[in-house]
């Protein structure tokens, strides 16, 4: 569980880079970095979107042979939604990289909620 808050991503950041170091050491560090990176960009999603003040977030990692499997959890039940491309806007490309960078990746309703998911190759 992480606090929602904008430190959020990064905490989750490094809870996926001890949780693969200790499970799965053999990744490569490209594939490390790509679990970051969306496991990041869907904290942020979940912090932005999908939470109020005092809210909490919960990240999981499913280390496996053949994928990681990211899910984070929020009280929300309202689903991520593509933004349009902007030059001007730093934000909205979240959906985008996880298309780019995630084998498949989904929403799941859950009874206070909802989780968004997404699994990366190894």
């Amino acid at each position: 569980m992480i606090p929602s808050s904008p430190e959020a991503p990064a905490a989750a950041r490094r809870f996926v880079s001890e949780v693969l170091a200790q499970h799965t050491p053999n990744l490569t560090e490209s594939t490390v970095d790509d679990v970051r990176l969306i496991t990041s960009e869907m904290v942020t999603n979940a912090y932005r979107y999908g939470t109020e003040p005092g809210d909490s977030v919960l990240v999981v990692i499913v280390p496996a042979i053949e994928r990681v499997r990211v899910e984070v959890h929020d009280p929300r039940r309202k689903r991520p939604e593509y933004k349009p491309e902007s030059v001007t806007r730093a934000r909205g490309r979240g959906l985008f990289i996880l298309d780019a960078l995630a084998k498949r990746w989904g929403v799941d309703d859950r009874p206070f909620g909802k989780i968004v998911w997404a699994e990366v190759a190894c």
